[in-house]
């Protein structure tokens, strides 16, 4: 008995003893895991803050490297190739001809591989052989018809092929006839050559960054041999407005600390001064003939005169330097400011950042001979191009932008006029492109259809070229697809920036913020007899998009009935923008007898204008009014309207209503959206997806 309990109580201490030794295996394990959990959050928050300082400096650096380039801007570009007439001439060569499979015949029928089978009797193998027979005459006759459609449609693709090597051919002998045309007149003095030669010189330089503007206006006095431009400057933001980059561990996000103000100001008059002296030292190397023997640049940016508030070039650098004086400098040696301002005894904005203009001694304007701008008469016109020359126009423009692009065949191609292909890593890929020659307002519906391509095609992009513009329903949609939306005045300079040349109609139109002032496309009609014009002004800084909707009940008429920067005026011309006089700083034009029968509302809107400050609402909105303006600019009277709110982007100013009298009464607004013009136009009928 008492054995068998010392077994019982030995067998339950052998077990308390492995229970104890299995506790502590697991104490073990759990201290060995915590350590373990520790040395990986050591190693996991030590690779976080090398991950964070590697980013600081990642940008810090990113930051510095742009300083860089902007203070050796001059350096680089005088290294730069010369331009030369010759690098214009393209070559005569075409694509070889490649009919791929149709250039090897079809293999005809063997008879030896017809034996007849079978047949223990004569009769059997008389019928086995017939039927052998019978077989390769089929075949035979099948392969000869496969190969007689294999030729035709072999002489078929060669006579295609010759007809667009032709083609292409004669374009390039038109082309290089052109450039040789160009350099003749250029050492004949002939001034609208002299001009098409140094602006091509200018557009086509490499010496420039990516983002840089080349817009310029010139005229050329062959008697003193002097080039008078206005070259457009790139505006001050171009400067980084942060120095540096830290990590703020208790907000977890990157801050920029600023660049101080004297230093950014100064860097900035670095850059124009190395802009104005890099384009007169192109314009001079580029002169092959010795026709300049003085360039008088003068150096804008866009802005606004303070006197009238109306939209105007900014000089802000204007020097005046002949080839003698400019010959002597060491242009990767010299400080630029110095250079301009003591040794060329240039001009040179002492406040650049806030558009202190200086006094140019001579404009484009001032020259006897004609002004020449993008799209001077001389080029062709857009609107009448051969539309297969202009898809290939299109084609070459993508060419010089550094992709390949081959227009498609004119059917089955699948709603594709262009292909391209940008090799660029990440961002490139396949492109499809669209060409519509329109002169009115391209409808969303082909912006719809374009995407419908771009899915169809599994291109990476769509682009979709027009000779006309763009309304909100086509803006709207794009918004956040792989679309980009190309205007006619966008296309004009694109194709002047590469080299190209086309205009719309007489002239070419402005960038956005120029829409409201230049010309359509189209014939612009001529002002109603009777009209007034809405002066639109506030006290705040805030800048503003003013539009107009030209509406029945609270529907838009259509999106052509829609005034706003892309679309300057209605069809029939009755709403037009206008530029505005001190001290509005928006205006519309009404004719209010002559708007269409079915409409019976004005109303007016007003938007952030999103490529000035994207993060900017109407709080600065303030002390809002209209004015209402007679033919001759007298004020009739003034109405006051709502002012805006934090956090919202888009206005209702306020509408005229049409009377049963047959008189318009105005009536405050003050309906504000978050959401932007998009939305608001959406409460009008405009089609927005």
């Amino acid at each position: 008995m008492s054995r068998r309990t010392r077994g019982t109580v030995g067998v339950w201490a052998e077990m308390q003893r492995q229970q104890q030794r299995q506790r502590e295996i697991e104490a073990r394990r759990s201290r060995h895991e915590a350590q373990e959990m520790r040395a990986y959050q050591r190693r996991a928050a030590q690779s976080r803050r090398e991950y964070q300082q590697a980013e600081v400096r990642r940008r810090t650096e990113a930051l510095e490297a742009q300083v860089a380039a902007l203070q050796g801007l001059l350096a680089a570009g005088s290294r730069a190739p010369v331009f030369r007439a010759s690098s214009l001439l393209r070559t005569e060569e075409v694509q070889p001809f490649s009919p791929g499979p149709l250039a090897h015949p079809l293999p005809m029928p063997n008879p030896q591989q017809y034996q007849a089978q079978g047949g223990w009797t004569a009769g059997r193998r008389a019928h086995a052989q017939a039927e052998a027979r019978a077989r390769f005459e089929r075949d035979w006759q099948s392969a000869q018809a496969a190969e007689a459609h294999r030729q035709r449609q072999l002489a078929a693709y060669q006579r295609e092929h010759q007809q667009r090597s032709d083609a292409h051919l004669a374009e390039i002998r038109r082309h290089n006839a052109a450039v040789e045309a160009v350099a003749d007149g250029v050492r004949r003095r002939d001034p609208d050559s002299v001009v098409e030669y140094f602006s091509a010189a200018l557009y086509a330089s490499s010496a420039w960054p990516e983002g840089f503007p080349r817009q310029v206006t010139a005229a050329y006095d062959p008697a003193a041999r002097q080039l008078v431009l206005d070259w457009e400057l790139p505006a001050y933001d171009i400067v980084p407005a942060g120095k540096s980059v830290r990590y703020m561990a208790g907000a977890d996000e990157y801050r920029e600390t600023a660049r101080p103000v004297g230093q950014r100001r100064a860097l900035y008059r670095e850059v124009l001064a190395q802009c104005v002296l890099l384009a007169v030292h192109e314009l001079f190397a580029a002169d092959e003939s010795g026709a300049l023997e003085s360039v008088a640049l003068n150096g804008f940016v866009d802005g606004h005169d303070p006197t009238t508030g109306r939209p105007e070039h900014l000089v802000l650098a204007t020097v005046m330097a002949t080839r003698t004086a400019f010959r002597g400098l060491h242009l990767a040696q010299v400080d630029a400011c110095g250079c301009l301002v003591d040794a060329l005894r240039g001009q040179l904005s002492a406040r650049p950042d806030q558009a202190a203009v200086v006094r140019p001694s001579r404009r484009p304007g001032d020259v006897g001979s004609r002004v020449v701008a993008h799209g001077d008469d001389t080029e062709p016109d857009l609107y009448e191009m051969d539309p297969i020359a202009f898809e290939s126009l299109v084609a070459r423009l993508f060419e010089a932008m550094g992709m390949q692009a081959v227009t498609t065949q004119r059917s089955n191609d699948g709603g594709v006029d262009v292909r391209a292909l940008d090799p660029t890593p990440i961002r490139g890929g396949d492109i499809v492109v669209q060409v519509k020659r329109y002169r009115n307002t391209v409808p969303p519906t082909a912006v719809r259809d374009l995407y419908g391509t771009v899915q169809d095609a599994g291109a990476n992009k769509g682009v979709l070229v027009t000779t006309s513009r763009f309304g909100p329903g086509s803006h709207t949609f794009a918004n956040g697809k792989p679309l980009e939306l190309i205007a006619g005045a966008e296309l004009v300079d694109l194709l002047h920036r590469h080299g190209l040349s086309g205009q719309l109609g007489g002239g070419t139109t402005g960038r956005r913020g120029d829409a409201a002032r230049q010309p359509t496309p189209e014939r612009e009609p001529a002002l109603p007899d009777d009209y007034n014009v809405l002066g639109m002004s506030w006290a705040g800084e805030v800048a503003l998009d003013v539009c107009a909707l030209v509406c029945r009940g609270s529907r838009v008429l259509g999106d052509a009935h829609f005034v706003f920067y892309n679309n300057p005026r209605t069809p029939d011309g009755s709403v037009r923008a206008l530029p505005a006089n001190a001290p509005d700083k928006a205006a519309i034009c009404v004719a209010f007898d002559q708007l269409p029968s079915a409409a019976d509302r004005l109303v007016l809107v007003a938007a952030i204008d999103p490529e000035v400050d994207p993060d900017a609402d109407l709080a600065g909105f303030t002390q809002a009014r209209i004015r209402l303006l007679d033919p001759g600019l007298a004020e009739l009277g003034h109405l006051e309207v709502s002012e805006g709110r934090p956090g919202e982007t888009a206005l209702v100013l306020g509408s005229f209503r049409h009377r049963p009298g047959g008189d318009w009464d105005f009536v405050l607004g003050g309906k504000g959206y978050t959401g932007g013009l998009e939305e608001l136009v959406q409460d009008f009928g405009i089609e927005v997806e």
